[in-house]
């Protein structure tokens, strides 16, 4: 047993961790890469959660409630060729959270959030016909350890907003509810990173969404598949 506590810093909704964070934090007890991470209620931010670890998994639990599960399994994710850095950048416009958000003061993708305390990606639409929604992202220190390279907790967080901002119009009012992902390489400080968000499919209130990581070069970096559930039914697809 161990002992994990959620910075308020690090919030989605206002008085929960962002989803993406919450999940590369437990997965980051399994090595960080290829975990399936279940998200069974909001994490709570503010105070010390307990986390347990085996062989075949981890649980984290907030007072003998159990808030977040994962597994180590093989991910396969079919990524889509990324756009160009230009590419993503001139879709930061389109950022639907420019003019709604339901969540302003997110960690990830909140424009409540100041450089260097929020991440600030701001996914938008790209004029590719494949209802893709992109951003760039430049890892600052805060969100490294010491030897300049991303934690996985943030790049798991990089990956979640992007899924729900690719089906947010069929999705309305959603929460992440379970998260696998894939690191095929670490991320520097610094480095200019573009981001991506993709639909794969929908059951009523739930949305399957995909979403990457890439270099200013176009090499992949980390990929996930999300499930993310409507809240209000009658918002669902």
């Amino acid at each position: 047993m161990s002992t994990l506590r959620i910075e308020r810093r690090f919030r989605g909704p206002p008085e929960s961790g962002n989803g993406g964070y919450a999940a590369g934090l437990v997965a980051a007890a399994l090595g960080g890469s290829n975990c399936t991470v279940t998200l069974k209620s909001p994490p709570p931010i503010g105070r010390n959660l307990t986390l347990s670890t085996d062989a075949d998994g981890a649980t984290l639990f907030d007072d003998g409630t159990i808030v977040v599960t994962a597994s180590r399994e093989p991910i396969e994710v079919e990524v889509p060729p990324p756009p160009t850095l230009a590419e993503a950048q001139d879709a930061e416009p389109r950022f639907t959270g420019h003019v709604h958000h339901i969540f302003p003061g997110c960690f990830v993708c909140g424009p409540e959030r100041e450089r260097g305390d929020g991440m600030r990606i701001f996914p938008g639409s790209l004029h590719d016909g494949a209802d893709r929604v992109a951003a760039t992202w430049t890892p600052d220190a805060s969100v490294g350890d010491a030897d300049g390279f991303v934690l996985p907790e943030f790049l798991w967080a990089a990956l979640d907003c992007p899924g729900y901002f690719a089906v947010e119009s069929t999705a309305g009012l959603a929460l992440l509810g379970r998260m696998s992902a894939t690191i095929h390489r670490q991320a520097q400080i610094g480095e200019p990173l573009i981001v991506t968000g993709w639909p794969i499919s929908a059951e009523g209130r739930k949305h399957r969404v995909g979403s990457a990581l890439h270099d200013a070069n176009g090499d992949l970096i980390a990929a996930a598949t999300a499930t993310w559930i409507t809240l209000n039914e009658a918002k669902a697809a």
